[in-house]
């Protein structure tokens, strides 16, 4: 490990301060160039003190690009970093305050668990007794007090993970940063370490953003997700509102998965409707972001889509298969004109099953989000 990630990842105002826990991260007009291309352009982002944030998007998106910019591992091209009151572009990762946990861990192999957590405080010259104390809590916190003489090669993967955590918190961050931190755990692991890390995070109170490109680790952790796409954030969000009201056609095929529906968007009796491609219409309780008649992509997911009889505010399909999912049916249909369509409907011992070759309906349900997108 390099001597500039090893500071950043101990970073702190000082080793024996109680933790800055609660402090908000601005991000204005962040732009970052490669050569001739931007891997980061034009973001704008407000981190609330406390806030659990996710940058979530494919690779290549600029997401880690933007967290190394925070860190002080990258200077930006343009724009301005703010950590609490403290406009940070000019300090180095080690003045900032910010922690990293890295997707390898970045312990030191030839170090203790003790050492490896002790390793931030001792560099800041903190007196033995504190380290001693200091370390004892972290490990007690991340659940590896039982650990402290083992070496790095003698740990899982899960373990190392909260060796990491613990080295990091020990010298109290004013943000902890969180880069892919579960991509080389198992499902299963990662499950139980998304618990831990929200856990300890929510009991210290500490800023902390998490790059991810896995939409439900996103989902399951973050208080808000900024979705990006080629350098630029495309919705900053609840998870609720990312999921059910997707701002742009990006975001609505990234996260979750959506039926997309070409057609026209028609306003009629009061209220608006698709005239699909395919045949038939949907009725639309409203129709957002796009509220303009004229050629639209609308967005369902298949939750939000109910199979019955066909219908004039439906549209006509032919059923292909149905996959039990635990509790769930997820039926999949062939529109008029072959484009499949996916719906999903509980499993229950009394309900009906439909039959390959039936003839259905498709229509939302009653009071269902679907986002229309002009095209």
């Amino acid at each position: 490990m390099s001597a500039t990630i090893a500071q950043a990842s101990a970073a702190a105002p000082s080793a024996t301060a109680p933790a800055a826990a609660g402090v908000e991260v601005r991000l204005d007009a962040i732009r970052h160039r490669y050569g001739d291309a931007f891997a980061v352009e034009d973001v704008d982002l407000r981190i609330g003190p406390g806030e659990l944030v996710a940058l979530l998007g494919p690779s290549g998106c600029g997401k880690t690009t933007l967290l190394r910019i925070v860190a002080g591992l990258l200077r930006q091209t343009e724009g301005t970093v703010h950590i609490g009151d403290d406009v940070v572009d000019a300090l180095p990762p080690n003045e900032r305050g910010a922690g990293i946990v890295f997707q390898s861990y970045a312990l030191f192999p030839h170090m203790t668990v003790e050492a490896n957590v002790a390793y931030g405080l001792r560099a800041r010259g903190a007196p033995q007794a504190e380290c001693e104390r200091t370390v004892g809590a972290m490990l007690e916190m991340v659940r590896m007090s039982g650990f402290r003489g083992r070496y790095p090669r003698e740990l899982s993967g899960g373990q190392q993970q909260r060796v990491a955590l613990a080295r990091t918190l020990a010298v109290r961050p004013r943000v902890l940063l969180l880069d892919e931190p579960f991509a080389a755990l198992d499902k299963n692991l990662r499950l139980d370490m998304q618990i831990e890390i929200r856990r300890i995070q929510r009991e210290l109170g500490v800023t902390s953003v998490l790059v991810t490109h896995d939409q439900e680790e996103a989902m399951s952790m973050a208080d808000r997700i900024a979705v990006m796409n080629t350098g630029r954030v495309e919705q900053f969000d609840t998870p609720e509102a990312v999921y059910d009201t997707p701002q742009t056609l990006f975001v609505a095929t990234f996260v979750g998965t959506a039926n997309l529906l070409s057609g026209r968007l028609v306003q009629r009796d009061g209220g608006w409707s698709l005239e699909a491609e395919s045949g038939g219409r949907l009725a639309l309780s409203h129709a957002a972001p796009c509220s303009r008649e004229g050629p639209a992509v609308l967005a369902a997911r298949p939750e939000h889509l109910a199979i019955g009889a066909p219908g004039p505010d439906a549209l006509p399909a032919t059923v292909g298969m149905a996959l039990p999912l635990g509790p769930s049916l997820v039926y999949e249909l062939a529109l008029g004109d072959g484009r499949p369509v996916k719906v999903t409907m509980p499993r229950t011992a009394d309900g009906p099953r439909l039959a390959a070759g039936d003839r259905v309906g498709v229509a939302l349900r009653p009071g269902s989000p679907a986002a229309v997108f002009s095209r």
